[in-house]
């Protein structure tokens, strides 16, 4: 067996017409899962009867079973909500009518909401409480003091975790071809099935979610030297 280099390439240029369908998954499912996590990190916080269990159920549940099974669940099991729905209203929508992507971004959130809500619930609490009882000192309502106190504080402590869940989602999103989304992986397995090349081609492949990884990397250390200029009272 011989390396084909020039496969290689040619596989390489071919594939960068997949990551905008990787990112897109990974960006949408980092920031909804961002907002997600969000929520579920100050219910649980603050003890909010009743969604207090059930956000602690979701985090267990979720945390607790692979990516691949919520993309199934969602894949399989909301069509079926939606059509039983739509029928017993009378509605002539139907899910077919779906883009399969749409399936992958509902699940990958999903998935994505319960890992960040640790990393959101980290960072909040590790902003001392002082500070939000003298906020309140000055009559800062609490969203005022969440916005303006708490969450600038609890992004520069979680900024490490959140990169390193993106780039988990990044590599994770590679399960989309199980539902027939074409991104980086299923592209190499596209290209590799006219020649059987398929070591080449997931080669070009590793090469490409590597690049990915390291400008997520990049862009992370670039937020962390601004967060640390602004937090010795230099210019950003």
């Amino acid at each position: 067996m011989k390396l084909d280099l020039s496969f290689i390439w040619q596989a390489l240029l071919q594939l960068l017409t997949a990551i905008p369908v990787t990112l897109a998954v990974t960006v949408v499912s980092v920031l909804c899962g961002l907002v997600i996590g969000t929520a579920v990190a100050l219910i649980r916080i603050n003890k909010v009867p009743v969604l207090d269990t059930a956000a602690a159920a979701y985090v267990t549940f979720i945390r607790g079973t692979p990516m691949l099974t919520h993309l199934l669940l969602v894949y399989f099991g909301l069509p079926f909500a939606i059509d039983g729905i739509c029928e017993n209203f009378g509605w002539a929508f139907r899910s077919v009518s779906i883009p399969m992507i749409a399936f992958a971004y509902i699940a990958f959130s999903i998935t994505a909401g319960a890992y960040l809500s640790e990393v959101v619930r980290s960072g909040l609490l590790a902003v001392d409480k002082g500070q939000i009882e003298a906020a309140y000192a000055v009559g800062m309502t609490t969203s005022q003091a969440l916005r303006r106190i708490v969450f600038p504080q609890a992004f520069a402590i979680l900024l490490p975790n959140l990169s390193n869940s993106t780039i988990s989602m990044l590599h994770g999103s590679a399960l989309v071809f199980t539902v027939s989304v074409v991104d980086i992986n299923a592209k190499s397995q596209i290209i590799a099935s006219s020649n059987w090349k398929f070591f080449e081609s997931y080669i070009a492949a590793a090469v490409i979610y590597w690049g990915l990884t390291l400008f997520i990397e990049r862009i992370t250390a670039m937020a962390e030297r601004r967060i640390q200029t602004y937090n010795r009272g230099g210019v950003s």
